[in-house]
């Protein structure tokens, strides 16, 4: 176990080593700092100077190792655009991405468990065709398509719901949640559906797909001849087994969802780190773009460690192995 969880740690460090590679060269070869910084009417000794402070005038090996310490100790950069600590602006953003990826990561892990072994179980039934037929739309269409759609059904015709931002919002300790106020929880149900129904759809059709094989087993056929209960064979053994490959799916989901909540961030003008990525790109603010692309990095390598290790938890065979 020691040795499995080392070997993991191992690579996990080298995938963040090759994209901190890619995000110095971001860093350091897209646009010009001391313009950024200083302006373009900065005189050539004053960018003379920036750049020797930002470390620009040594190697680029020497420049790199120390972007990494940076990074290690927290230290990002500046903000071309925001003239403050990118660490502190990701900060500020960061819980309103992460409180809609966790509502829209448990919607369609609640929902899509739910109705996959609905079909599963009733896949004859006429409610069943109908679920199956309507998750065709959260496969086919785009998510800008939905967002957009629900905003004109229920903000704009039935005026159920606000259309953007996130509501009122408090501060807990140092996050700023707005799951407590009654405008933020209206804020966020569009934009957590939005996000949340292509991958609500993909692990619908996923645990009906998985349970629909493990009821066609011979141990299934071998417990009914038994007498066990339906109950005890439907939840107690078919279940668990359909639940290894969701686990992946899930679990890389909620990466997704956090990496690519830029569309949904800027349909409903939902002020995270993916609506500051996308005004980042537009003002050409380097250390921003650099700095999302760790954060993301980091996330998907985290996520990846404990999909793992939810491996070991519910498949009793990889830990004999």
């Amino acid at each position: 176990m020691l040795a499995y969880l080392l070997r993991r740690l191992g690579q996990s460090a080298l995938v963040l080593l090759a994209v901190s590679l890619i995000a110095f060269m971001v860093f350091r070869h897209i646009g010009d700092p001391t313009i950024s910084l200083l302006g373009e009417d900065a005189t050539l000794e004053e960018r003379a100077a920036l750049n020797t402070e930002l470390g620009f005038d040594k190697p680029v090996p020497l420049q790199y190792l120390n972007y990494v310490g940076k990074v290690v100790q927290g230290d990002l950069g500046i903000s071309y655009r925001l003239k403050r600590p990118v660490s502190a602006v990701i900060t500020e953003r960061l819980p309103a991405t992460l409180e809609l990826a966790l509502m829209a990561s448990l919607g369609a892990l609640v929902l899509g468990v739910v109705l996959g072994v609905y079909t599963a179980l009733r896949s004859e039934g006429w409610l069943s065709r109908a679920v199956m037929t309507g998750s065709l739309v959260g496969v086919s269409l785009p998510t800008f398509l939905i967002g957009i759609g629900l905003i004109y059904l229920f903000a704009v015709e039935l005026r159920w719901l606000p259309s953007f931002g996130r509501g009122t919002t408090v501060k807990v300790g140092g996050w700023e949640t707005g799951l407590l106020t009654a405008s933020g929880w209206s804020a966020i149900i569009l934009p957590a559906i939005t996000l949340g129904f292509y991958n609500m759809t993909l692990i619908m059709r996923l645990v009906r797909a998985e349970m629909l094989e493990v009821l066609r087993s011979d141990y299934i056929r071998f417990g009914r001849a038994r007498g066990l209960r339906e109950k005890d064979l439907y939840f107690g053994h078919a279940l668990r087994n359909t639940l290894i490959p969701v686990i992946t799916i899930a679990g890389l989901q909620i990466g997704t969802l956090i990496a690519f909540s830029i569309v949904t961030e800027t349909v409903f003008q939902w002020p995270g780190v993916g609506l500051l990525f996308i005004s980042s790109i537009q003002g050409v603010d380097v250390p921003l773009i650099a700095a999302y692309l760790m954060f993301i990095a980091l996330l998907y390598v985290v996520i990846n460690l404990l999909v793992d290790f939810l491996y070991l938890a519910v498949d009793p065979r990889l830990r004999r192995r």
